[in-house]
């Protein structure tokens, strides 16, 4: 963006006085030089901007004036000095806001950059407007004023129109440019000249370069068509050719399938028994099974899957070598048979596609089974997991409880007492019984000593008395104490009995609970029982699924197009970096 000066600018221009200075001289210098306005302002901008054979003819103009108005030194004028000085000096001329806006304009233009080709068009085009443009740039300027394009190519085209035809006085139209030199007309006395005017001339070489221009168009897009044809149209035509009259018809049959969970009792364990969360892993393991290579060689080993694309009236591209290895068996296999999973309807999609619609039926019927085999398979392993750990539980429970009660019976037969403690109880009450004989003894023997002459034989029977009952008390103690101490004491055998049973007790309560822990663990087992159900039957089709002709080779069109598209953009772009 240029910004205009805010300062005008000031032209000074020396007069052109003649060597001698008159007396009228002095006058001629002193009258004041009139104010110039617009209109003189805009001719002196326009003087100044034609060439050199405009400046010779206004100094032509100047010299005369000159020469009338001061005198030449020879002839001894009587201004000297400083008068011839002051006939000399300078006369200035301030140059208008118009001026100094269309020379910063100009100035812009000019510091463009714009080459010779484009100002010669822009002076064709101001010509045609009829623009009074002084230069190459100040028509640039005027028909950009105009609000037209000088380089725009539907301008360039519009100059060629015809001429506008010479009166018959040989003048000049009426808005019409003079350009000089001018021809001569020719006496009508003179034969028709066979040459022809520059503005023909100058008609007939645009129209050589229209003619040029049209014609290398022309090539390019014979050229841009046969390159489309040769890279897009003919692969496409190829491969509609070989989907519409080669390729092998496929039949599909489509089947659906659910994984369901056996309805438990529990509240908690049945929150998701409902829902497709809750065999969605047992369904993706289904799926995984079925596109795995082991569910092909079960097929090929029941239905002879290789065999069936193996056959000779089967297209190239579908067709299965008869020596072909697994995996490109197996390729074939993912190719005709798809299966997807739903998770949020939890229902497993399988399409099966072959040559022939029963074949495909049948296959699809036999994934369907080996699915269902897969299913009983999972939840089978994880009944059997869960019930021979209870099982092992209970087994070792009833070891253990059959060991605690054996040696309880080891004990009891070793003391030869089955209840010691009863023993124990026995003697207890015993020497109990005969301490109390001992004590009433007692004070029936201080009642007959109390008598003052007491009967000897009555008090000698109770002394006895006393004495064997004492004698059996310490029998009786002895016994108890030799039951209490010692390691074959009753004491102790009682002690050991008692632990035995204990430990007996506990072996029940032990088998009691891996009792219950079977129990439950084969209720549960029975909930997770899962059973596959075929939502959607499959069924032979009547009309050819694959392939699909025209969606085909729409696609195939698209692809070639895109693909000639990336290989024209990089070829461009490569060929731009080299020329550049």
């Amino acid at each position: 963006m240029t910004i205009k000066p805010k300062a005008k600018k000031f032209r000074i221009r020396r007069s052109p006085a003649a060597p001698d200075a008159g007396p009228g001289g002095e006058a001629a210098a002193a009258r004041p030089v009139p104010a110039p306005d617009m209109h003189s302002s805009a001719s002196a901008a326009s003087a100044s901007a034609q060439p050199q054979p405009q400046h010779s003819n206004a100094a032509a103009q100047a010299a005369p004036a000159a020469t009338a108005v001061g005198k030449s030194p020879q002839s001894g004028g009587q201004t000297g000095g400083p008068s011839g000085g002051l006939a000399g000096a300078l006369s200035g001329q301030v140059s208008s806001a118009r001026e100094t806006r269309l020379e910063t304009d100009i100035d812009a233009i000019r510091q463009e950059g714009l080459t010779g080709r484009q100002l010669r068009m822009a002076r064709r085009v101001a010509q045609k407007h009829d623009l009074p443009a002084t230069s190459d740039f100040d028509a640039v300027r005027l028909l950009r004023e105009k609000g037209i394009d000088p380089f725009k190519r539907a301008n360039m085209l519009e100059l060629v129109v015809p001429q506008n035809k010479a009166q018959p006085d040989n003048t000049p139209a009426v808005g019409q440019n003079v350009q000089l030199p001018q021809t001569v007309p020719a006496a009508k006395i003179n034969l028709p000249s066979t040459e022809l005017s520059p503005a023909e001339r100058r008609q007939h070489e645009i129209s050589e370069m229209q003619r040029a221009i049209a014609g290398r168009r022309r090539r390019k897009l014979v050229l841009l068509m046969a390159r489309l044809a040769f890279f897009v149209l003919l692969p496409t035509l190829i491969t509609g050719y070989f989907f519409y009259a080669v390729a092998t018809p496929m039949y599909a049959t489509k089947s659906e399938f659910l994984v369901l969970k056996a309805d438990g009792a529990g509240a908690v364990s049945s929150l998701l028994s409902g829902t497709q969360f809750a065999t969605s892993q047992d369904s993706i393991a289904v799926q995984v099974y079925l596109q795995s290579k082991g569910a092909m060689l079960r097929l090929e080993s029941e239905m002879g899957f290789k065999t069936h694309f193996s056959q000779d009236w089967i297209d190239p591209i579908q067709r299965l070598d008869p020596n072909a290895t697994n995996e490109q068996a197996y390729k074939i296999y993912k190719r005709n048979v798809k299966i997807g999973y739903d998770p949020t309807e939890g229902v497993v999609r399988m399409e099966v596609s072959a040559a022939d619609p029963e074949i495909s039926a049948e296959f699809s019927r036999r994934l369907i089974s080996y699915a269902q085999d897969e299913v009983n398979h999972l939840s089978e392993q994880k009944r059997s997991d869960q019930v021979s750990e209870a099982e092992a539980a209970l087994e070792l429970a009833e070891n253990k409880r059959r060991e605690a009660q054996r040696h309880l019976v080891e004990l009891q037969q070793d003391g030869m007492v089955l209840d010691p403690e009863g023993v124990i109880l026995s003697l207890r009450s015993q020497i109990n019984t005969f301490e109390m004989q001992v004590q009433q003894k007692e004070l029936e023997l201080a009642a007959l000593l109390d008598n003052t002459r007491p009967n000897r034989a009555k008090v000698a029977g109770v002394e006895a008395d006393i004495n064997r009952l004492s004698e059996v008390i310490k029998r009786l103690n002895d016994r108890m104490t030799d039951a209490s101490e010692g390691e074959n004491s009753l004491a102790n055998h009682r002690v050991q009995i008692q632990m035995a049973q204990a430990d007996l007790a506990t072996r029940d309560l032990m088998l009691q609970s891996a009792l219950q822990q079977v129990e439950s663990t084969r209720m549960e087992a029975n909930r997770q029982v899962r059973y596959l159900t075929t939502a959607v039957a499959p069924v032979a089709s009547e009309e050819a699924s694959y392939p699909r002709k025209f969606e085909n080779t729409i696609l195939a069109f698209l692809i070639f197009s895109g693909i000639y598209l990336l290989c024209s953009l990089t070829a461009s772009i490569l060929r731009e970096q080299v020329s550049s």
